[in-house]
């Protein structure tokens, strides 16, 4: 695959994904970070510039950057993530009356609390930020 087609295909799939995890953010039965950390890994290796803007982002950076670097969230946000999920779930569950997609469901379920479980919790006070933005060093490796 050529370098630049690849690099803007990636580009392309990063915000793909960025607007489905922006969606998500409203619709509970679509998961915001798991699309986040998808778009993380497509800019990381196509677009310093853009991987940057969403690593120092005012309202994710801080998250992404703690689960990237530490594998680390807040106990809140753990909380949160599991009562958005099973709400979603379990209302899924009761509107879609097809056992192979109620178990489905509960796997998937499943398999994101445990993954929430065996992150490493740390308070709020403890969120640390990115290293500021250089001008020097993200203008040239775009």
């Amino acid at each position: 695959m050529k370098p630049l087609f690849k690099k803007y295909l990636l580009i392309a799939l990063g915000s793909l994904s960025l607007g489905l995890g922006a969606v998500g953010v409203a619709l509970p039965v679509l998961p915001t970070t798991p699309f986040l950390l998808v778009t993380l890994y497509c800019y990381l290796r196509s677009s310093r510039r853009l991987y940057d803007w969403l690593i120092h982002h005012r309202l994710f950076g801080k998250y992404l950057y703690n689960y990237v670097a530490y594998r680390a969230v807040p106990r809140q946000t753990k909380l949160a993530a599991l009562v958005v999920l099973w709400a979603g779930l379990i209302t899924s569950m009761i509107l879609v009356n097809i056992l192979w997609v109620r178990l489905l469901l509960l796997a998937v379920g499943v398999a994101v609390s445990i993954h929430l479980f065996l992150l490493k919790t740390i308070d709020a006070s403890q969120l640390r930020e990115p290293s500021p933005m250089r001008a020097d060093t993200t203008a040239n490796k775009e």
